[in-house]
């Protein structure tokens, strides 16, 4: 199951109580104070990591607590450290607090991590205290509370393409197609119910990766269909693959649904509908050529673009839509992204 929400509760271990202890010692009536510090909590910490790509193990649980700091012990001895509780969440996870919304960490790159929240300290033993005017300080610190918080995480898809369009536009059929990926397929709208992901092979030494996104329809920017759910993960692509049906079965045409998924991803967001785009008209093996040609030159005219024409079913055209995926990437400048490792 493909899980791309999730609410949870995490909180640093507590810190370990300080000791109050005196030395007993034979022959030593008046030993003086030994009571150890004790152990700081753990802390919890984010990792982006390759080998999760949703978040529904974590969104199993609520309650995330690292462990507690020991607490400190007579002869000086002072409490073991918590353990770090360690979560691993899929690369492209945007890391909020519930209650602000602030956007904490936003884990783009495998590897990154955040501590996003701190073990409490632990207290001080009373040989801490001890000093020339207090041999016997019969007092330690108690250990702090660790660090809690609510958090939101959020899951974007990291992919240089975004196959977007209206349900049943054939975007499950292309990502099949170019890729090693198995979208589900069939004849009726919402068949990808969440986003597919597929590495595709353009030519020797240059892999690409596609995302099969959820259709659109009117009214999704507001939460209709499918909604946001779609239009969060279109946020992380590079470039926008639009693929266009040219023979809809009762839908509108291909210049409304075209103007109908434009509509929705400015409503959405104005930086999101400024993403470079490729059109391309899918299923002409359902049509007469002269159809084909016909609805391709009025697209391009409108539009003011070029316009592919492929199947997706029988992989016409395919090689030539990939090539223009390619050049059009290598045009796209490389983003820079910041490391901030702690979130205090």
């Amino acid at each position: 199951m493909f899980i791309d929400e999730a609410i949870i509760y995490v909180a640093g271990g507590d810190g370990g109580h300080g000791c109050v202890s005196f030395r007993r010692e034979k022959f030593v009536p008046r030993g003086g104070p030994n009571g150890g510090d004790g152990g700081k909590g753990g802390d919890v910490i984010l990792h982006a990591s390759e080998n999760v790509d949703t978040l529904m193990d974590v969104g199993s649980r609520v309650k995330y607590v690292a462990e507690n700091g020991h607490n400190g012990e007579g002869s000086n001895r002072h409490g073991r450290f918590g353990e770090d509780l360690i979560m691993h969440l899929p690369v492209g996870t945007v890391v909020k607090d519930r209650d602000s919304g602030r956007v904490l960490k936003d884990l783009t790159e495998p590897g990154q991590y955040v501590r996003i929240a701190r073990g409490g300290r632990g207290g001080r033993g009373n040989k801490y205290f001890a000093g020339p005017t207090n041999r016997t300080p019969r007092t330690a610190e108690k250990g702090k509370r660790g660090r809690e918080r609510w958090l939101k995480l959020e899951l974007k898809l990291v992919a240089e393409v975004g196959i977007i369009g209206m349900p049943n536009a054939g975007k499950s059929t292309l990502l099949s197609r170019i890729s090693k990926a198995h979208p589900k397929i069939a004849e009726y709208p919402f068949t990808t119910l969440h986003p597919n992901l597929g590495i595709v092979e353009i030519e020797r030494y240059l892999r690409i990766v596609v995302a099969d996104l959820p259709g659109l329809i009117k009214g999704a920017h507001s939460g209709v269909g499918l909604g946001d759910k779609f239009l969060r993960h279109v946020e992380r692509t590079k470039l926008l693959l639009h693929l266009i049906d040219i023979a809809p079965k009762g839908g509108p045409d291909p210049l409304g649904a075209y103007r109908i998924v434009r509509e929705e991803l400015e409503l959405h967001s104005p930086e999101l509908s400024k993403k470079k785009e490729i059109i391309a008209v899918n299923k002409i093996d359902l049509v007469d050529e002269a159809l084909c040609e016909k609805t391709a030159k009025l697209l391009e005219k409108i539009l003011s673009q070029p316009v592919y024409t492929i199947s997706s079913k029988t992989g016409k055209n395919l090689n030539v839509l990939l090539r223009a995926v390619a050049d059009a990437l290598k045009t796209l400048p490389s983003e820079t992204r910041s490391e901030a490792a702690a979130v205090t």
